[in-house]
């Protein structure tokens, strides 16, 4: 890890019980970025010096996730719900001094960072949201091919145990296998070995596979309950948001994802990259050159 990220320093938080993990480089503005499955902050490693340059960076490891605690869950999901991740980014910033932040979010990162943006509207300045659509237009868009895409959104939000009596028979080979199937060129060349030996490390873990799961199924209870009164009231992202995706990533193949994104923010720019899921590492510069001229209209130093 000091190898991906020279410079940075460690930094814990604990909030509600659950300790909260994050590498902090950089100076400038406070620009939070979070993670997604099956990942930790190490996929960052490729944008954030650049990034750094201009902002204080704080790269978070979500609960149930890298270096953070993986909590009891409950029967409601409510542990491992995005209203609650997002809470605890709140808690972690405001730990650190930062009332208002930006943030950029990739994968479950960006369902935390578009609930932070509905839900603490004060601390916000503008939102990234990376190769996604909302919890609510996943579960209502699911066509035949789409569920065979995502069919990890139905597989890991089944009851305990049955994902994790699966997946901790051969978690390397079911990481290594998802990520590859998710990028563009339909293998890991595109990650780091540095990176990719970090996720092989946490996600092998039992606690850590029950904590991924117990993520998924928040999104198909507590988070789609919480999206779907948030739709049916008409509430809107009020930042500016930016919304990226890979010309071969899981959103894409949804008919007209920019239709989408427009019923839920207010002020929305939007790109495709050429690139499967993991934006950051898959196109790195191609990020970089729609996420720091949105950073610098919207973040005042």
């Amino acid at each position: 890890m000091p190898d991906l990220f020279p410079h940075t320093r460690e930094h814990r938080v604990t909030t509600d019980g659950v300790e909260i993990f994050a590498r902090i480089g950089g100076e400038g503005p406070p620009l939070l970025l979070l993670h997604g499955y099956p990942q930790t902050h190490a996929m960052w490693h490729a944008v954030a010096p650049r990034l750094m340059e201009h902002f204080t960076c704080v790269l978070a490891d979500l609960r149930g996730y890298g270096f953070s605690s993986c909590p009891d869950n409950d029967a409601d999901n409510r542990p491992y719900s995005k209203r609650v991740m997002a809470q605890d980014m709140v808690a972690l910033m405001r730990d650190l001094g930062h009332e208002r932040f930006a943030v950029i979010g990739h994968d479950r990162g960006a369902r935390v960072a578009y609930r932070l943006a509905l839900d603490h509207k004060k601390a916000v300045t503008c939102a990234a949201l990376l190769d996604i659509i909302t919890t609510f237009d996943m579960w209502h868009n699911f066509s035949v091919p789409f569920a065979m895409m995502a069919y990890h959104w139905l597989f890991l939000a089944q009851p305990h145990p049955l994902p994790e009596m699966l997946i901790e028979s051969a978690p390397v080979g079911f990481l290594d296998y998802t990520m590859a199937r998710w990028t563009k060129s339909r293998d890991l060349s595109a990650f780091d070995p540095r990176a990719l030996a970090e996720y092989r490390l946490h996600f092998a873990t039992p606690e850590h596979i029950h904590a991924t799961c117990n993520d998924y199924r928040a999104s198909q209870t507590c988070d789609l309950a919480d999206d779907e009164a948030d739709e049916s009231k008409g509430r809107k992202i009020a930042c500016p948001v930016l919304v990226l995706w890979g010309d071969a990533g899981i959103p894409n193949q949804v008919p007209d994802i920019v239709a989408l994104w427009r019923r839920w923010a207010r002020k929305i720019e939007t790109a495709e990259i050429a690139a499967g899921h993991f934006l950051p590492e898959e196109n790195p510069q191609a990020t970089l050159d729609h996420l720091l001229p949105f950073l610098a209209r919207h973040v005042k130093a």
